[in-house]
């Protein structure tokens, strides 16, 4: 498993529009830059796909990869939140509930995202201040 010790990593589907407001959220409320990012198209992103067992075309989940360990879903959702700046960290509470409750809503939202927020025809590039946090 590809691992980055000193920053955990968020994959995101690159073409996903609300993925990537998701990821300028994450930037916008991590002051410390303690995140690094790549979209799951990327061939970063497909190397730790391929290196979970999971397919190429798994696009339709958030990963975070932190401390050797792959999260996904609502879970590595959760994870970000608790690292953010503001009151983001308070959703962390919802671990509370077991995955398997809180996922199914997680699932409602991934399935549909392209049609309910968009895509774009390609993924997204990083700004000139953000470029060397995101893995190619």
């Amino acid at each position: 498993m590809i691992n980055n010790p000193d920053h955990p990593i968020v994959l995101f589907d690159g073409v996903c529009n609300l993925c990537n407001r998701s990821v300028q959220l994450i930037l916008r409320n991590d002051p410390e830059k303690k995140f690094r990012y790549a979209a799951l198209q990327s061939s970063f992103g497909q190397r730790v796909l391929e290196g979970a067992g999971l397919p190429a075309d798994q696009l339709n989940t958030l990963l975070l990869l932190k401390n050797g360990k792959l999260y996904r879903k609502s879970t590595a959702a959760l994870l970000i939140a608790a690292e953010l700046s503001g009151l983001w960290p308070v959703l962390y509470a919802f671990t509370i509930l077991p995955a398997f409750i809180r996922d199914p809503l997680y699932d409602l939202v991934a399935g549909n995202r392209y049609r309910l927020f968009g895509k774009q025809a390609a993924c997204m590039v990083p700004d000139a201040k953000t470029k060397d946090l995101f893995l190619d």
